[in-house]
C-alpha cells in the first residue's frame, strides 16, 4: 500500500521555522517528481513547491521563493520543505505528493496533510 506520511507541522511565530518531512513507502520514489502543496479551508489547493528524481530540477510559487526550500534524500524515500521566515498567510494544511510525469503535470500519490499555523 503507497503511503505518504506527513510531519513536522504545528505552530509557529512569524518569521520563524519550520522542517515538513514527508516519508514515502509503498513503492520506490526515487524516480518520481515530489511536491508539497497547501490548502486553506474554503480556497482552492496551492502548489507551493516540487523537485525532480535527481534534485536538479525545482520549482516554486513565487509566494515562498527565497523562504522555502525543498530538498529530497532518496535513500530514506522522503522530501522535506525548509521553510523560514513564515508569515501569517503561510497558514495551511501542507500535502506532500508524488507523480510520475514533469514537476508541473499532475500528481498521483498524497498524504494526509499536517496543518501549519503561524500566527501574527
Amino acid at each position: 500500500q503507497v503511503q505518504l506520511v506527513e510531519s513536522g507541522g504545528g505552530l509557529v511565530q512569524a518569521g520563524g521555522s519550520l522542517r515538513l518531512s514527508c516519508a514515502a513507502s509503498g513503492r520506490t520514489f526515487s524516480s518520481d517528481v515530489m511536491g508539497w502543496f497547501r490548502q486553506v479551508p474554503g480556497q482552492e489547493r496551492e502548489y507551493v513547491a516540487g523537485i525532480t528524481w535527481n534534485g536538479v530540477k525545482t520549482y516554486y510559487i513565487d509566494s515562498v521563493k527565497g523562504r522555502f526550500t525543498i530538498s529530497r534524500d532518496n535513500a530514506k524515500n522522503t522530501v522535506y520543505l525548509q521553510m523560514n521566515s513564515l508569515k501569517p498567510e503561510d497558514t495551511a494544511v501542507y500535502y506532500c505528493a508524488a507523480g510520475t510525469g514533469g514537476l508541473r503535470d499532475e500528481y498521483a500519490f498524497w498524504g494526509q496533510g499536517t496543518l501549519v499555523t503561524v500566527s501574527s
